[in-house]
């Protein structure tokens, strides 16, 4: 009888998992178009500023704050960091760009219109992602945590992204679309898209295959970089180091 009443619960909680983790849509994408993007870019940061899109790029002595015009890739300003900088995730929020760097321990801002440097803050942990809720700056940091800020990088709360109840670690670049979070899993082909208040993940989005092999080189690092523009509606991915930036539409898959 016991060992019945085991079997029926173990069953029970199977149903349980399966049915939770039917609850996590599964995307795959279409382009719909795409355009040259800087091979030299290790791209940390983007995101649109107008009709135009401002990137911030990585790597000791390769670190940079640019206006990109999206049609043809050209930076039209770039500013340089010093090479004790490795530059990482951004955002813009009420007229200045927000930027972090990976282990530096600072935190940039700048003025959106100029791309004037306004000021420094310390910062108490790694920088990775960045991203906007358009009250609060929120940051990942390649743990399953992202952390709700201030514009003074100060914390007001922080949350744990779960996928099928397990934490999802190597959180990277971040873009708030449609009162959701996007997130890039470093190293992975895979974004993931998270409800901002529970912290789980509500759909996964491949995007395996997406920069074809012959546009691969030596180089050619991994996907990082989700660039929403909130006036077209239009959603566009690349990667570190791709000679690639894609316009793409999501695709259900069956």
């Amino acid at each position: 009888m016991r060992k019945s009443l085991i079997l029926a619960f173990l069953a029970a909680m199977a149903l349980v998992s399966t049915s939770c983790e039917a609850k996590v849509r599964q995307y795959k994408i279409k382009v719909v178009k795409e355009y040259n993007h800087d091979e030299m870019s290790y791209t940390q940061g983007l995101f649109f500023q107008g009709d135009k899109m401002i990137e911030t790029t990585g790597q000791y002595g390769e670190s940079t704050l640019r206006l990109v015009e999206p049609s043809t890739g050209k930076a039209l300003k770039k500013f340089n960091f010093d090479r004790k900088y490795f530059i990482e995730g951004s955002v813009e929020l009420d007229g200045n760009i927000y930027i972090l760097t990976w282990r530096n321990k600072v935190a940039f801002i700048y003025d959106a219109n100029t791309l004037e440097y306004k000021q420094t803050y310390s910062y108490p942990r790694e920088g990775w992602g960045l991203t906007t809720d358009g009250t609060s700056l929120i940051a990942s940091d390649g743990s399953a945590r992202l952390y709700w800020l201030d514009t003074q990088f100060r914390q007001q709360k922080s949350l744990t992204v779960k996928l099928n109840g397990r934490p999802l670690t190597q959180l990277n670049e971040l873009e708030w679309i449609d009162g959701k979070i996007w997130a890039n899993v470093y190293m992975t082909d895979m974004i993931v898209i998270i409800n901002p208040k529970s912290g789980e993940v509500e759909a996964t989005i491949d995007c395996t295959g997406l920069l074809p092999r012959h546009l691969r080189d030596q180089y050619t690092d991994v996907l990082n970089g989700i660039a929403y523009n909130p006036e077209t509606k239009k959603i566009f991915l690349t990667g570190k180091y791709w000679k690639r930036l894609y316009e793409v539409e999501l695709v259900e898959k069956k």
